[in-house]
């Protein structure tokens, strides 16, 4: 199936990998939003259950393994296309795991990666539901709020 213009959804994956004072963002290589920082993630491949969808992508675009991963939120994107039909639609399912030590190395889906603090969203024109998911993450892994962080 056509990832533009697609017949139905496409189901994506996402991870938030946090470390005590950041979030590993990557900034993505291929369309949609070619250019644009977001979670590592990627569509789920026939046959892959969720969680092995996350763990693929997090080795292809990362170079990462990580523990458990923790169900942190759905989000569905959209983008308008021509004739009232969606250009893009994603229903992406993101998981929330802790760092466990590696080092992230850039794939081949991706151009670069970078673990940002958490009051430094703004200089990555991070997207609101990006955040939202970040913030979901930070709370089901138990990572203490921004403002408890020394700078």
């Amino acid at each position: 199936m056509s990832r533009e213009y697609p017949e139905r959804p496409i189901v994506g994956i996402g991870v938030a990998v946090l470390r005590p004072d950041a979030v590993l963002l990557v900034r993505r290589g291929n369309p949609p939003n070619k250019g644009a920082w977001s979670l590592p993630g990627g569509a789920q491949e026939l046959g892959e259950t969720c969680e092995q969808a996350a763990r693929r992508e997090l080795r292809e675009e990362c170079g990462l393994v990580v523990g458990d991963l923790h169900f942190a939120a759905v989000v569905d994107i959209i983008t308008p296309g021509l004739a009232g039909r969606p250009r893009y639609h994603y229903t992406v399912i993101d998981y929330a795991a802790a760092w466990q030590g590696d080092a992230a190395q850039a794939g081949s889906d991706i151009t670069e990666l970078a673990w940002v603090g958490f009051g430094d969203f703004d200089q990555y024109d991070l997207w609101s539901e990006a955040r939202r998911v970040i913030g979901i993450a930070r709370q089901t892994l138990h990572f203490p709020p921004a403002e408890a962080i020394p700078a």
